[in-house]
């Protein structure tokens, strides 16, 4: 968390007063936006149990916390696109869900690996299912590096050059 406290899914609040009570299950997520950003959370203070647990059974295609937990990626920083309800006639809404709420969020989840920076570039599709929102896949895109002079996708408020791109 680059600032003390604060709540690594960029929503300026401390994470005691945001993502830690749906992470430890005393909350639910209100809408596909809160459940995403949360489950970024998740990725950043390694709540893996979460992620399972916040991902459709349907589409889970035996992933485990064991193996979301393997590697060493330093997340920088979380900026959500865009988001919404999907509609019954739009491409995105799936016929199998048809019953329940649909909605995406567009998102870029920036990070270190291996001394190089990227993001993962997300059209990520939710689903709620008695009263709970899930995950279920997501269109993977290529997402340009900032330039050197750009705002750090820290959100630092440092030049990029300055900050994570070192």
């Amino acid at each position: 968390m680059s600032q003390p406290n604060l709540c690594p899914c960029n929503s300026k609040l401390a994470y005691q007063d945001c993502c830690y009570g749906l992470h430890t299950n005393t909350q639910q997520a209100d809408s596909a936006e809160q459940l995403m950003r949360s489950r970024y959370c998740a990725f950043v203070v390694n709540a893996f149990e979460y992620l399972i647990q916040t991902h459709h059974p349907t589409y889970l295609n035996g992933l485990t916390a064991e193996q979301l937990a393997q590697g060493d990626t330093q997340w920088l920083g979380l900026t959500v696109l865009e988001h919404g309800l999907i509609e019954q006639h739009h491409s995105d809404f799936v016929a199998d869900l048809i019953d329940s709420p649909q909605a995406f969020v567009t998102f870029k989840a920036w990070y270190k690996h291996d001394k190089s920076v990227d993001a993962i570039f997300e059209r990520s599709h939710f689903v709620q299912q008695h009263g709970q929102w899930f995950y279920t896949q997501g269109v993977q895109m290529e997402a340009a590096l900032p330039k050197r002079n750009d705002a750090c996708v820290c959100h630092s408020g440092k030049k990029f050059k300055q900050c994570c791109s070192r």
